[in-house]
């Protein structure tokens, strides 16, 4: 697959590509028992519009789905469920009272909203897909209840999902409390990264397995700081968990330190951190941990980790910090009307508004016959121009090879199956195959086309197999011109907008570290390492993402790839610098000359890329110690 993919272009070589990993059993065995339950209850009651609703409800959740742990899920499956309430309340009641060109106005405008607030981050962006497809599903799709027992049933099928989540252990966690299962997986990755990172340093590998290890630590400090009714950890499984991720961070920093330096480390450095993950995971005690010998500042800070490490696990630790901070209305307000909001807003209004006209002005020109679903073309669009999903170009040919190899699957069971039994039995077994499906957009439209084809033929309305694929191509084909239409602002303004939030958190970084006042705060300069690290793998795959794109899109994000390699070397170099102070409260020669250096390599870059520095914003230049 890897030289399949260097020989043909990326745009087309991320059609290619498909995630990979074990199967999730626990989010198959949910999806089964999600739709497909509330679906046959609701038949059986007599109340089979109310159960469509329940399982589409149900179906998105476990699209949001994901591993990790189950406070972290509260927030992932919950807002965009009540976003998609809302969007179903919304919908509901325009399409009843207002006229098509009206009703095309305000999705227009509830697309420019959902846009934007996308722009904040994975939540938020699965929220605004949720509220624009049930807005488009609450409007177009007939339906006996009125819109507020809509939006009540779409959020109790959410919140079944919610509840198995919450509920039901993992297969395989047998160790401690199964309600932090989740969050155990997740600070053991940190260590095993950390291990990991040790046994690549001096060789080509270092530099993935550093960012692997930022992955690691984002997953974990998510896992960790999902929401919850008190400010602080309040069961003593979960304070022990906060402080074995806690005193994972200067293990990390170590290690980082020794990547930079490039040195080869002792085995026996290794192998600490393996043994820490593995008592993270069981529970157990870590007993005698091997120490590396302390010849160089970053060995010594490695040690100086295990120990500390050592004894957080034996005896306990009342470190709690997660060592984030909550992002203020203020800052939310600015990335929804920054750059990257207003971009993804205009783009989102102009694909939604323009299929909502074209399904109204069909709809009314009896182009569906007699069966009332122009909700599929403007829904479609919504995914289509969807960034997370992949780049644009494999996003419509995704859909496309998805949609139709759906509807003909679709085509082939509605034939063979009795009804409604063999419908409903199909929609959980669609259930169940979305947490696997998710690896690959074509696999999750096939899935997710089969299942709602499902729904609509058990609500009473047959035969709108064929048309989905009509509707789904010339979604397809709006989208690939709203796309590729220029914008009202700066093209390429989401990459530039999160380069630019990269840049100015490792400016804060290095400004922490180089001060001489702040440099005992370990905690905020953990902190702030974190938030800078986090920026860093935002911005790299939001860059990546650009570069998969059609060349017409991609130009517009040249040169921030080289920006964004600038400022990882630059943080990891600061981090270098902040172990090295530690040890001996002076920079080397060597330290600030690397420092200097990609400062005014990072100027450069960023000027040849187009990102402007604002005033007061200038990265420090260390003075040599």
């Amino acid at each position: 697959m890897s030289r399949l993919s260097a020989a043909v272009p990326p745009w087309l070589a991320h059609v290619l590509r498909a995630q990979r990993g074990p199967v999730p059993w626990s989010a198959v065995v949910r999806g089964a028992l999600a739709a497909g339950p509330l679906l046959l209850v609701a038949v059986l009651s007599g109340r089979t519009s109310v159960g469509v609703v329940a399982a589409l409800g149900a179906m998105l959740a476990g699209i949001n789905d994901r591993p990790g742990s189950r406070r972290a899920a509260v927030r992932r499956l919950g807002v965009p469920a009540l976003a998609g309430a809302g969007g179903l309340l919304v919908g509901s009641y325009a399409g009843q009272h207002v006229g098509a060109v009206t009703l095309t106005l305000l999705l227009t405008v509830l697309g420019l909203l959902a846009g934007a607030v996308s722009a904040v981050g994975p939540v938020a962006s699965g929220a605004g897909t949720q509220l624009l497809v049930a807005a488009a599903i609450g409007a177009g799709m007939p339906l006996p209840e009125p819109g507020w027992q809509r939006a009540l049933f779409f959020v109790g099928g959410a919140g079944w999902l919610l509840v198995l989540r919450l509920a039901l252990p993992t297969p395989g966690a047998t160790a401690g409390d199964y309600r932090f299962d989740g969050e155990r997986d997740a600070v053991g990755g940190v260590y095993d990264a950390v291990s990991a990172l040790l046994e690549a340093v001096g060789g080509p590998d270092a530099p993935g397995r550093r960012v692997a290890l930022t992955a690691a630590l984002d997953h974990a400090q998510d896992a960790l700081g999902g929401p919850r009714l008190r400010a602080y950890a309040s069961s003593a499984a979960e304070r022990r968990l906060h402080a074995q991720y806690a005193a994972a961070l200067p293990l990390a920093e170590a290690a980082t330190a020794l990547a930079w330096a490039g040195e080869a480390v002792p085995a026996r450095a290794v192998e600490g951190p393996r043994r820490l993950a593995v008592a993270v995971r069981t529970s157990t005690h870590t007993g005698p941990l091997p120490a590396p010998s302390r010849s160089a500042p970053a060995l010594r800070a490695l040690d100086d980790a295990l120990l500390h490490a050592a004894d957080t696990f034996d005896r306990g630790g009342d470190d709690s910090a997660l060592h984030t901070r909550r992002r203020t209305a203020t800052s939310l307000a600015r990335t929804v009307l920054g750059s990257a909001g207003r971009e993804y807003g205009l783009r989102v209004a102009l694909c939604f508004g323009a299929s909502v006209a074209v399904a109204q002005a069909l709809h009314h020109a009896r182009w569906y016959g007699s069966h009332a679903h122009w909700y599929w073309l403007p829904a479609t669009a919504v995914f289509l121009v969807k960034p997370d999903l992949g780049p644009l170009a494999s996003r419509v040919i995704c859909r496309a090879a998805g949609t139709v190899l759906g509807a003909v699957l679709f085509a082939g069971f509605a034939a063979l199956l009795p009804r409604p039994a063999g419908l409903v039995a199909l929609v959980a077994l669609c259930g169940a195959l979305i947490p696997v499906a998710t690896r690959h957009f074509a696999a999750l439209t096939a899935v997710v086309t089969v299942l709602v084809l499902s729904l609509v033929m058990v609500g009473g309305e047959p035969g709108a197999s064929w048309s989905r694929i009509g509707e789904t191509l010339l979604a397809c084909a709006i989208v690939l011109l709203v796309g590729h239409l220029p914008a009202l602002g700066q093209r390429g303004g989401g990459v530039r907008a999160r380069l630019t939030h990269a840049a100015e958190a490792a400016h804060v970084y290095l400004a922490h570290v180089l001060d001489d006042g702040t440099t005992d705060d370990r905690a905020g300069r953990w902190t702030l390492r974190r938030e800078a690290y986090r920026a860093l793998a935002e911005a790299r795959a939001s860059i990546d993402l650009a570069a998969a794109e059609l060349p017409a899109l991609a130009r517009h994000a040249e040169g921030t790839d080289e920006v964004a390699a600038t400022l990882e070397r630059l943080v990891d170099t600061t981090t270098a610098c902040a172990v090295q102070l530690d040890d001996t409260g002076r920079l080397t020669p060597q330290h600030t000359e690397r420092i200097t250096a990609l400062l005014d390599e990072l100027a450069e870059g960023r000027e040849r890329a187009g990102l402007v520095v604002k005033e007061g914003q200038a990265l420090p230049v260390p003075l040599a110690g």
